[in-house]
């Protein structure tokens, strides 16, 4: 892009459209199971050592590598006319999403706590795998021109969908019953189903596997034996561990503002809002900041900013809980999570820069989903801990120990992304 007229070509064209699209479709049902799951279980009386525990409902995101080779290798509906690969497995996943969120609403935390978990491990499922082959279909159709704008778009499209579970959900929750609530959100699936019937599907990328083995081998032996599988340790370690204390931290953040004294509509309201703009923002700027500062020195001030702001909840639960939440109250919490999701806006957009420059182009599909797979993991096995965590240590200071355990991920950018290094990524 050389003039002001090929980017605004760039920027107003239907491609840009779709990603807003794929992101809100991509971020609803996640922000379903994080968000509104919690605040359902705790409204209808279940303890914090059991909604933590759901946190291993995440699995599936945290494994869809696994099965990530086979969305490259079929297409489950390629009997039908212009249904490729890409388009068949979206329309399989959003359709088994829009069938199986609204079944939430007819069952009881309190009695079918279990079936409520494999409901909510199938959910998981479909939308680790919706999250797979949309990567990779942005990845195909868009040009490389638009790379950086499009995942850009997508990704602030996907943090705005959480406004519906997160923000619109939970007022209506406090006017209708949870059955209502859950089918409502669950219509909101059908944007990303029509459009998945109406776009055409990607060319094909060159190189792209022929066998399933060749889809399930290659991927990995390439990333492996790139730099050495010592350094494929270091990259996978540092996937764990650069977001751990921050996912830690919002793990039970919902259920924290409750125990805070703040109501659902006030929730709804005041933290989901403060929190989705500030992340925004942080995003936009830090992707800007980074055309100066490069990918490796972003990771560092963008990662220490992150870890700051986790303090933040440290010092609301010194003031709490409110037994009359006013003002003031608000304000704080307004203030506090404003804080930290500006600063996740900016570790997320350095993280997700690392990870795109850190894929090989040939097996996008499959190494993303591995890369995005290990990112999920501190969601799912480490958050599974924190309902235990929170009643042995109480809220103050295990916002403490999650600002100590971000530590360590940040030691390894010594390895992965040193300050002076200009570019560590694919050596070709």
């Amino acid at each position: 892009m050389t003039n002001k007229t090929s980017v605004w070509q760039v920027l107003m064209n239907k491609r840009m459209l779709i990603c807003i699209f794929t992101g809100f479709s991509s971020g609803l049902p996640l922000y379903i199971l994080i968000s509104l799951l919690p605040a359902w279980l705790r409204s209808e009386g279940v303890d914090l050592k059991s909604i933590g525990l759901f946190a291993l409902i995440g699995l599936p995101f945290t494994w869809k590598f696994l099965w990530a080779p086979f969305f490259d290798r079929y297409s489950p509906l390629g009997f039908i006319k212009g249904i490729g690969r890409r388009r068949g497995w979206l329309f399989i996943s959003q359709t088994a999403l829009l069938l199986s969120i609204p079944a939430f609403g007819s069952l009881n935390p309190q009695l079918d706590i279990w079936t409520i978990a494999y409901l909510a491990t199938v959910v998981a499922f479909f939308s680790a795998s919706q999250d797979v082959v949309i990567d990779a279909y942005r990845r195909e159709f868009l040009l490389e021109v638009e790379l950086g704008l499009g995942n850009a778009i997508h990704v602030n499209a996907y943090k705005i969908a959480g406004l519906i579970p997160g923000s619109l959900s939970l007022i209506l929750a406090d006017h209708m019953p949870w059955k209502s609530v859950f089918l409502i959100t669950a219509l909101f699936m059908l944007p990303g189903l029509l459009m998945t019937l109406l776009v055409k599907e990607p060319q094909l990328a060159e190189g792209r596997p022929r066998t399933l083995k060749q889809a399930v081998v290659e991927p990995f032996h390439e990333f492996i034996t790139r730099h050495g599988w010592q350094y494929a340790v270091l990259i996978l370690a540092f996937l764990f561990l650069y977001k751990l204390g921050d996912s830690m931290a919002v793990a039970l953040a919902t259920p924290f503002y409750l125990d805070m004294g703040f109501s659902k509509t006030e929730i709804g309201l005041i933290a989901k809002n403060a929190g989705l703009w500030p992340s925004v923002i942080g995003g936009l700027l830090g992707g800007l900041w980074m055309v100066k500062l490069g990918i490796n020195r972003a990771l560092w001030i963008f990662g220490v900013l992150q870890m700051v702001a986790i303090l933040g909840f440290a010092w609301l639960a010194w003031l709490g809980p409110f037994k009359d939440p006013g003002s003031i109250p608000l304000m704080q919490l307004g203030f506090v999570i404003g804080i930290e999701a500006f600063g996740v806006g900016l570790g997320t957009t350095a993280f997700v820069a690392f990870i795109a420059r850190t894929t090989h182009p040939l097996y996008t599909a499959t190494q993303f989903a591995l890369f995005t797979s290990m990112m999920a993991v501190p969601r799912t096995f480490a958050n599974a801990a924190t309902g235990y965590l929170v009643d042995s240590m109480g809220w103050t200071n295990f916002f403490i120990f999650c600002f100590i355990i971000a530590v360590p991920g940040m030691l390894l950018l010594f390895k992965i992304a040193p300050w002076n290094e200009i570019n560590q990524g694919l050596k070709r």
